[in-house]
This record gives structure tokens, sequence and C-alpha cells, in this order.
């Protein structure tokens, strides 16, 4: 498939791209690349892959759902610059 200069302008400005003049043949040139790439993949026939989620078929880790003591307060506290009875200080922003 060929692009068009004024097609990679188009597609610049609607992406708030801004494209130099003197940039725009290697745009061109790059773009109608990529899009025979994607023209020799649609050729493949998919017909017999199975779908899939990821490329390695593993099970998701999952971790035992225990409860467990997670009041650390002061451990967390004690790597702030600056705390306040029991809360991080933060300079002022809003005057």
């Amino acid at each position: 498939m060929s692009i068009t200069a004024e097609t990679v302008k188009h597609v610049a400005n609607l992406a708030r791209l801004k494209v130099d003049e003197s940039g725009l043949p290697a745009l061109v040139r790059q773009l109608s690349d990529i899009l025979g790439l994607v023209e020799q993949l649609n050729e493949l026939d998919t017909g017999n892959v199975v779908p899939m989620s990821h490329a390695l078929d593993q099970p998701m880790p999952e971790r035992a759902d225990e409860v467990t003591n997670s009041n650390r307060r002061e451990a967390m506290l004690a790597n702030a610059p600056d705390t306040s009875q029991g809360y991080f200080r933060v300079p002022k922003i809003i005057e």
C-alpha cells in the first residue's frame, strides 16, 4: 500500500504531531514500508491457529488469600523526611 504526503500530514494533524517538511519524505517511505509488512502478515493462513492471550501457556500465579497484620505505620513513617501525629508532612502548595 502506498502512502501519500497528504495522508501523513493528515495523520500527524490528528495525532497532534508537528511534522517538518524536510522529514516528510522519510515518514512517507517508512509508513509505506510498515503497511507493506502488515499486508504480508494478512496473507498468512491463520485458520488453524488457536487464539491466545499470552505467548507462554502458563497459568497465572496466585497467592493464598491470607489475613496478615499489615499495620506497619511506624516502619513506613521512619522513611519519611517529616512526620506529625502519625502522618506524613508535606509542604503547603495552596496559599
